[in-house]
């Protein structure tokens, strides 16, 4: 299972929000410049962040982004359910198959996608961000 680059600069918003120090604002800017990603792709995945309650997003001088939750309430599973526009694996119908309705592959990777996201809702961005300091370093990030 591959995930869309939607959700991983999503994971990575979360992950450079989690490394500043508690309810420091930051700005799309710098973390567009830590991951080497556009800016205008992050404004969409941030936008999407603050409509899901995952970030809050404060205009004007001296604005920016927090976190609206606490670190452990940012669950890994969560957000990608939330992110991901699709969770099927394969789809039977595009283009269809003649197998369909006969193949019971489409079961056991749909049981394995599943799997995938049990493993990540044992895990919150709380587990991802237990040395903040380092996390600051290699994101460039002044303390």
């Amino acid at each position: 299972m591959q995930l869309t680059r939607y959700t991983d600069y999503s994971l990575r918003v979360l992950l450079y929000l989690a490394a500043e120090q508690p309810g420091a604002r930051v700005k799309v800017s710098d973390i567009a410049d830590s991951f080497a990603i556009a800016k205008n792709h992050l404004l969409k995945v941030v936008n999407r962040l603050g409509q899901l309650g995952y970030v809050q997003t404060i205009r004007g001088k001296g604005g920016g982004i927090v976190l609206a939750r606490d670190l452990a309430q940012i669950g890994l599973g969560q957000v990608v359910r939330d992110m991901e526009n699709r969770l099927q694996i394969i789809d039977c119908n595009q283009p269809p198959c003649p197998l369909s309705g006969n193949c019971r592959l489409k079961g056991i990777l749909d049981q394995a996608g599943q799997a995938f996201l049990q493993v990540l809702d044992q895990y919150s961005l709380a587990d991802l961000s237990k040395r903040p300091e380092q996390l600051r370093e290699l994101l460039r990030i002044s303390a």
